[in-house]
């Protein structure tokens, strides 16, 4: 099944997919066990950076022979793409999904910019995500400008992308007070579009407001900060006081963080639609 379709039917059916990003070898690991040990679909996204220190081949190499390897159904997702070029890379590559991120950029800009990813493509049969509105990324100010419905049914109808990623209230990074998801803002956001929304900057919102924000519209839910928190504080405790030297012992430590935090995160995304 493609992305687009597996997005359509949580669109449909009032569900939600976990897009975690991996650096390493061993977050690939831990988020693939802890996504079969729920027996849960996931996507698995690399950004610009991770994909400089991984590389493009290495990277995508590697997260299917674990898909295989852990016989888990998963997405491989170019997160945040700058630029057409990135993108194009990533499609000749063998990525199922990018997005491109133009939000910065004026509304005309951004439209015209998503079109040509659209249109690029459709070649590769690739699931297209796009950014509207402001999601604050590491070291930017947290401020309220918010997606808008009209904008954002204009944006969709225009540039025809699969998924949108809106801005209710999320950032990405560390929070530093609780934030507070518009979800009647998603409500009207979801009524008058068909796009599968997405969630950037989930690390830190309360499990309450994620579950709410699935009810009205959200299909894919981005998790990374989280993810490299867990791997790194974990990792830096097994070796305070450690004089062991062989990395093939204490990473295993760091990962069974992660595949616990996964777990998490797909239980509290599981249980929406069944209370």
């Amino acid at each position: 099944m493609t992305l687009q379709n597996k997005l359509s039917e949580c669109n449909r059916e009032g569900k939600a997919l976990l897009a975690t990003n991996f650096y390493n070898f061993e977050t690939l690991s831990g988020v693939l066990q802890g996504a079969k040990n729920k027996n849960q679909s996931i996507i698995l996204q690399l950004s610009e950076s991770s994909l400089h220190y991984l590389g493009i081949e290495v990277a995508i190499a590697m997260a299917r022979a674990a898909l295989k390897l852990h016989d888990v159904e998963g997405w491989v997702h170019l997160d945040h793409g700058s630029s057409v070029e990135i993108v194009h890379k990533c499609l000749d590559a063998g990525f199922d999904s990018v997005m491109i991120d133009a939000s910065e950029k004026s509304f005309t800009e951004n439209v015209k910019i998503s079109q040509q990813v659209v249109r690029l493509a459709e070649r590769y049969h690739a699931n297209v995500e796009a950014e509207l509105g402001y999601v604050a990324k590491l070291g930017q100010q947290q401020t309220h400008l918010y997606t808008q419905p009209d904008e954002a049914q204009k944006f969709v109808h225009e540039t025809g992308v699969n998924a949108l990623a809106i801005a209710i209230g999320s950032a990405h990074g560390f929070y530093k007070e609780t934030p507070q998801l518009q979800l009647e803002l998603l409500s009207g956001i979801h009524t008058v579009t068909p796009a599968a929304l997405v969630l950037h900057g989930s690390s830190g919102i309360p499990n309450d407001q994620l579950q709410a924000a699935i009810r009205r519209g959200i299909c894919k839910i981005n998790l990374a900060t989280e993810t490299k928190n867990i791997f790194m504080k974990t990792l830096q405790a097994t070796l305070r006081d450690n004089d062991e030297i062989d990395l093939r012992k204490v990473f295993p430590v760091a990962t069974a963080s992660v595949v616990k935090l996964i777990e998490e995160k797909l239980d509290v995304i599981a249980r929406v639609g069944k209370s």
